[in-house]
């Protein structure tokens, strides 16, 4: 059963950096992709960023994510990065990670089966 864990979220101030952590488990495919989503209070959520098992680039559906947020990992430890930085009030909300096999060479987005249960992340000074 695949488990994904969140965790690095808290308050901080406009201008701030912050690390999520997205740890995995029960992972059983060779390609998959992990989702980086947020969803603040009566928003529809939103894509952040995505990338490979196999890789070591950041995807994105909004190329105004990229230069903000970024993805990495460490395979050692099943765990996927999400550094923020240049935050701004805008965007608080809770972020969620997301995983889902996919063929290799395909889209990173697409369908996620298995979602965390998100971390909050509150921008204010």
């Amino acid at each position: 059963q695949v488990q994904l864990v969140e965790s690095g979220g808290g308050l901080v101030q406009p201008g701030g950096s912050l690390r999520l952590s997205c740890a995995a488990s029960g992972i059983t495919f060779d390609y998959y992709a992990i989702g980086w989503f947020r969803q603040a209070p009566g928003k529809e959520r939103e894509a952040v960023a995505c990338t490979f098992n196999s890789d070591d680039n950041t995807y994105y559906v909004d190329p105004g994510m990229r230069g903000q947020f970024t993805t990495s990992r460490d395979s050692a430890k099943n765990t996927v990065y999400l550094d923020m930085n240049s935050l701004k009030p805008e965007d608080t909300a809770t972020y969620f990670c997301a995983t889902a096999f996919r063929p290799y060479g395909s889209n990173c987005w697409g369908d996620f089966g298995s979602w965390g249960q998100g971390t909050q992340v509150t921008v204010a000074s």
